[in-house]
């Protein structure tokens, strides 16, 4: 039996130009509970997207959960505020605790720990005057299927990996190459 990997986002650094427009297509993917509209000036929510754009020298290029198989990120969540639901690692805001466990625990830095908000205001944590934070990261948009920020992004730098079908593809290439080289 052949297990299916799960999918996941990459991005290429020679395509990115660090426009942003994948971090805004993610944060109104994932704000709708939070009065965002498709509209510029309604936006009342700090931005705060699930991918993280990162500039290197002259090149940039969002930093994205890559859905490890075996998820560093969920194997260290004290709080089982990290689950696996259809190949995904999604953080349950509720029940993070802020521990910041993922963020050690995340071999590509794509765990971040931000303000929680909902219908536009910070969720302040019980006892204390402070907004609660809570472990973000890119949930390849499971709720759709289909990834904001590759949809969004105008240079065709990102794209959906599945390495189930590359892999596949690149015996069929190993072999028809190997066939044809056969005497």
């Amino acid at each position: 039996m052949r297990n299916k990997l799960g999918l996941f986002v990459v991005a290429d650094s020679e395509k990115c130009t660090g426009c942003k427009a994948c971090e805004v297509a993610c944060f109104a993917s994932h704000n709708a509970n939070n009065g965002v509209k498709h509209t510029v000036g309604t936006i009342t929510t700090p931005v705060i997207p699930k991918l993280y754009l990162t500039r290197f020298g002259s090149k940039c290029m969002p930093v994205q959960c890559r859905q490890c198989e075996d998820a560093p990120c969920l194997n260290s969540c004290s709080s089982n505020a990290i689950s696996k639901i259809d190949g995904v690692m999604v953080v349950s805001a509720s029940a993070c605790i802020g521990c910041k466990n993922c963020l050690m625990a995340c071999p590509f830095g794509a765990v971040e720990l931000l303000p929680l908000y909902n219908n536009a205001e910070p969720v302040m944590q019980l006892a204390v005057d402070e907004a609660k934070i809570t472990a973000n990261k890119c949930v390849r948009c499971y709720e759709t299927g289909k990834p904001a920020c590759v949809a969004a992004c105008p240079h065709e730098a990102l794209r959906t990996v599945d390495l189930s079908a590359e892999t596949k593809d690149k015996k069929v290439k190993a072999a028809v190459a190997l066939a044809s080289t056969a005497i």
